[in-house]
């Protein structure tokens, strides 16, 4: 059976993830309260954040700032954009 959470981005239940993405209370907030579309939006937005703003994950500034822009993103908020990125047309 599919696990399902009111999701905190979308406002609605959806389809849970299978466990948290990461140890510790803040995956278990995203597990808890994160849908698992609203988690692979993220992460796509965040390798866009990655690639576009050339952040060097060993570099503790670019990990606080991907932080501060996945608590905005997940929480409905305003949320930086890549720059350079066009998005396909469907």
């Amino acid at each position: 059976m599919t696990r399902t959470v009111h999701c905190k981005k979308y406002k609605k239940e959806l389809e849970g993830l299978e466990k948290p993405p990461f140890p510790g209370p803040k995956g278990q907030d995203i597990y808890e309260n994160v849908s698992k579309q609203a988690w692979a939006e993220w992460q796509e937005h965040q390798t866009r954040l990655i690639n576009e703003k050339h952040l060097t994950m060993t570099d503790p500034a670019a990990r606080k700032y991907l932080l501060e822009q996945q608590d905005k993103f997940l929480n409905g908020e305003d949320f930086d954009q890549a720059e350079g990125y066009v998005p396909e047309d469907d």
